[in-house]
């Protein structure tokens, strides 16, 4: 059974460069430009991985993360956070997000960061 992948990025360009190159790779991938209903989305799409965009209309991908993982039902789901405003090695600890991607970054960091998490 093929892993599942849910983007969420308000770029549509960014989804359509990531989904593509994560259905290379034989994962299933969903993509939302948006965080509305973000909740009864993962629970009926029942991702294994989430991408999250810092930088969104409305909210950002660290209160969307927050609130993923204190969900009973969606706190086990590993979360990385896209974002243009983190350093390489930052302490990352206060995200809540099992890892972070800088923006811009290789389609090969995307591909190992996610084979990390979703393949251990």
């Amino acid at each position: 059974m093929q892993k599942r992948i849910l983007l969420l990025d308000d770029n549509q360009d960014i989804l359509d460069i990531m989904q593509e190159a994560l259905a290379y790779q034989e994962y299933e991938v969903k993509v939302a430009l948006n965080s509305n209903n973000m909740i009864n989305l993962i629970l009926d799409y029942q991702p294994d991985l989430i991408i999250l965009d810092y930088h969104l209309t409305g909210r950002n991908g660290y209160e969307i993360c927050r609130q993923l993982k204190t969900h009973p039902q969606l706190g086990h789901i590993p979360v990385i956070i896209c974002s243009a405003y983190v350093n390489k090695g930052e302490n990352l600890s206060a995200w809540v997000c099992d890892d972070v991607i800088a923006k811009p970054f290789g389609l090969e960091e995307l591909i190992e960061k996610v084979n990390n998490l979703i393949l251990g």
